[in-house]
């Protein structure tokens, strides 16, 4: 200790007058500091948070929009546009002034919305083709500081500008779907490859025929479909087969058939999603698909020919490449259908269904494995989840039905994501991702 500081110290109380406001006024200072840096820390922690959750709902929402529009033209403008939109709408809700302020009404240059074939990218504009996974950053969101410039005078370099930035990713991820219709399609469980267009014995595209089984006694296979009990009577499996119930199940599940007459309800809960309604049905309850469009007169299966056939107008039905077409005359497929989904989900399309619904007409199926069972009541183990298009409504003759579609190898879900990252067959969820470093496994920390 220096003299002079000895003398303060040890000098006689008179002239130690003023020595404790000193102390008290550096004290002072400090807490002021202090206070003024939690002020603009808790400041920046709250606008991070916001701006989190702004940019994770923009990629959510660029996602699903992409997965409805995949394939269009302009798929990847339709899907930043939808993201840069629900960040917008984010920045106006309460408490978000700062940041609407920030955004200024063209969140185009406040964010950055790039797209991909891989969770782990490469990301860009508009990205592949075949992209599916959509990623939404803020770089840069200059916040006010408030005593934020009085400390940097303290030390200089040692407080850098007061921004925050924040990173989203989000795309599909297999599900076990809720939205089940109670329906069991037998399935082979050696015939599963979706990267060559095989889904357990069936090729997506192809025209199938879904035919219930005539007796109790006949077995029952690959072709075949079964009603499954997941209530109790026909009015509940018409109504499962409306959408109008949330039955789970998981890949190794067991589920019960439910043999009966209960084919007409069953018919009628179907042909909601056409917009047809019969019995106790209301379009108030069940609204129909986007789009309703299928061919007029309906297609028939003829099985008093030998291999039986599906005919148009007495035309056989041929299929390639998910196209059909009767004796030279293109059909409404389900390639024309999500073409026409596509429109309708971008405002563009004509003859859309105004009380629609996304993908009403795509059934979640239970895919079984049947070997050793008739149609009888029984049990069937669950070997995986179909996405089935159906082309036309349903018809029912006394205790038998056929349902016209064709297997597509994706469709919108429910229920909880899976545990990869990867794009797969059957129901897909929109969830959001870790945002990886230039397609490492290290996550980034703006994430």
């Amino acid at each position: 200790m220096t003299p002079r500081a000895q003398r303060m110290f040890t000098a006689p109380p008179g002239q130690q007058r003023g020595a404790v406001t000193v102390m008290i006024v550096i004290a002072l200072l400090a807490i002021l500091m202090m206070a003024a840096l939690v002020l603009d820390g808790g400041h920046m922690l709250l606008n991070k948070t916001r701006l989190q959750n702004a940019v994770d709902a923009a990629a959510l929402s660029g996602a699903k929009t992409l997965s409805q529009v995949m394939g269009s033209g302009n798929a990847a403008t339709t899907a930043r546009d939808a993201a840069l939109f629900t960040l917008n709408e984010n920045g106006k809700a309460a408490g978000n002034q700062e940041l609407s302020t920030a955004i200024g009404g063209t969140p185009a240059s406040f964010a950055v919305v790039e797209l991909a074939d891989n969770v782990y990218g490469p990301f860009s504009f508009p990205g592949p083709a075949n992209a599916t996974y959509v990623r939404v950053s803020v770089p840069n969101y200059a916040l006010a500081g408030f005593f934020w410039n009085f400390a940097q005078t303290f030390g200089t370099g040692a407080l850098g500008a007061k921004n925050v930035a924040a990173i989203a990713t989000a795309g599909p991820s297999p599900t076990s779907p809720c939205d089940l219709a109670p329906l069991l399609v037998c399935g082979n469980p050696a015939q599963y490859n979706p990267d060559a267009g095989v889904f357990w014995g069936y090729r997506f595209g192809d025209l199938e025929v879904l035919k219930s089984a005539a007796k109790n006694s006949d077995p029952i296979g690959p072709g075949n479909f079964q009603l499954l009990d997941f209530g109790a009577g026909g009015k509940a499996v018409g109504e499962l087969m409306a959408g109008g119930g949330s039955v789970c199940r998981n890949v190794g599940d067991n589920v019960d058939t439910k043999p009966g007459n209960t084919v007409g309800p069953s018919v009628q809960g179907l042909n909601t999603r056409f917009g047809d309604y019969t019995g106790s049905f209301k379009n108030t309850d069940y609204p129909p698909d986007l789009v309703t469009t299928y061919n007029n007169p309906l297609m028939k299966y003829n099985d008093t020919t030998t291999p039986a056939q599906v005919e148009f107008q007495g035309q056989p039905v041929t299929s390639s490449n998910g196209n059909l077409t009767a004796g030279g005359t293109p059909l409404f497929d389900y390639n024309d259908y999500a073409a026409r989904t596509v429109a309708c989900v971008a405002g563009s399309g004509t003859g859309c269904q105004s009380n629609g619904v996304f993908e009403r007409r795509i059934l979640k199926i239970v895919m079984g494995d049947c070997s050793g069972k008739n149609a009888g009541a029984t049990s069937i183990p669950v070997i995986g989840f179909g996405c089935f298009y159906v082309l036309q409504p349903a018809e029912s003759s006394g205790g038998d039905s056929q349902i016209f579609g064709q297997f597509v190898k994706q469709c919108e879900g429910d229920n909880v994501p899976g545990p990869t990252p990867q794009d797969d067959s059957g129901p897909q969820i929109i969830q959001l991702y870790k945002t990886f470093i230039n397609g490492s496994g290290t996550p980034s920390t703006d994430s």
